[in-house]
């Protein structure tokens, strides 16, 4: 019986690249090699596409795209093609894929552009489709959408690139509305890249300032002081959700160092919460997944104030897939190891594209 063949995703012109290489060999290496023949196709920070057919050690460590046996990779719109031509010493080849897998994280990625493409291909892919990639990516959205639906999210407000002459009468009015201490995000980027806390006008300022080298809309949002809570959901028509987990960050707040870089973090799984309060977050993690409309899996992430409100604060449309990340841990507690979740994942993804299209 042939193998399907899955393509992954990886890197990308984010500035979560150096996260998506982590993650992506760590998929690779996860994906059942007797049932699936891997395809490998990266994307620079510059935007250029190639087929890497090296070492995968080369992935993390950041190195494949000087291997000399990479060449030019480009996905076809063209459903007839199912996958990638390669221009291999001159010549073009088609390399049809039955699947894939995107394990790229933030803009260009995870925010529907990219999943756009594949529809247009009629390519089956793991994870959310077009506009819950996009939804959840943007904050702002995210935040109006599940408001709008009864579910609790930090209070917010947004400032736009364009209005960077009126950046202190923006902040001042925002302050004075939300108070101190604030957190500052680009709207559309995730792995708590950009992200800084402000404690004054000044700071607040500062922050915008750095946000904005990330997105031209930037989400500020009121100061929570509770557990920091994460659920993994997984699944289609009817997703199921994992336990509950809790971080404990070692820094000021559960920055990009913590999630990936230093693992100083403290992770608790299940939480140290009450049944009752893990019965609720995990019923509102689903809600809130079926709201936005994710397929196959997403992390919701939450707050717990010490009154017992829960806060919900994003969802991650493809997580973290690194050895220290929250999604796969999560899933591991339920039995899942991570070379089954990854089977299951890319599985559903076919079951699921030829289901809704008959």
């Amino acid at each position: 019986m042939a193998k399907t063949r899955v393509a992954v995703l990886f890197g990308g012109v984010s500035s979560e690249y150096e996260v998506s290489l982590i993650s992506a060999e760590n998929v690779i290496r996860s994906i059942p090699k007797d049932k699936y023949e891997v395809l490998c196709i990266g994307i620079t920070k510059k935007g250029r596409w190639l087929y890497f057919p090296g070492d995968i050690s080369e992935i993390s460590a950041g190195t494949w795209d000087t291997n000399p046996d990479c060449t030019t990779a480009i996905l076809s719109p063209d459903p007839i093609h199912q996958g990638f031509v390669t221009i291999e010493n001159g010549e073009a080849y088609i390399k049809k894929v039955d699947v894939v897998f995107p394990v790229l994280h933030g803009r260009n990625g995870e925010d529907g552009r990219l999943q756009g493409m594949l529809d247009m291909a009629r390519i089956p892919y793991v994870g959310c489709g077009v506009l819950s990639s996009a939804s959840c990516m943007d904050k702002d959205l995210t935040h109006t959408v599940l408001e709008h639906n009864g579910i609790t999210t930090a209070k917010w407000a947004c400032v736009f690139q364009r209005e960077i002459n009126k950046l202190d009468e923006k902040c001042q009015a925002i302050a004075e509305t939300l108070g101190f201490p604030l957190f500052v995000k680009p709207a559309n980027a995730g792995s708590s890249v950009g992200v800084n806390k402000a404690n004054d006008i000044e700071s607040l300022k500062d922050a915008v300032q750095i946000a904005f080298t990330h997105d031209t809309k930037v989400v500020i949002e009121e100061y929570i002081e509770g557990r920091e809570l994460e659920v993994a959901v997984f699944g289609y028509d009817k997703p199921f959700m994992s336990y509950v987990g809790e971080i404990e960050p070692a820094a000021d707040f559960y920055d990009y160092d913590d999630k990936y870089v230093n693992g100083n973090t403290k992770l608790y799984i299940p939480a140290r919460i009450t049944d009752a309060e893990s019965d609720r977050i995990r019923e509102t993690a689903v809600h809130a997944y079926t709201l936005m409309g994710c397929q196959g899996l997403a992390r919701v992430d939450f707050f717990l104030k010490n009154d017992g409100t829960v806060i919900l604060n994003e969802i991650n449309t493809m997580p973290g897939f690194t050895s220290i990340s929250m999604y796969p841990k999560l899933m591991e507690h339920l039995g899942m190891q991570q070379s089954y979740l990854v089977d299951k994942l890319i599985e559903q993804a076919v079951e699921n594209f030829f289901t809704r299209r008959n």
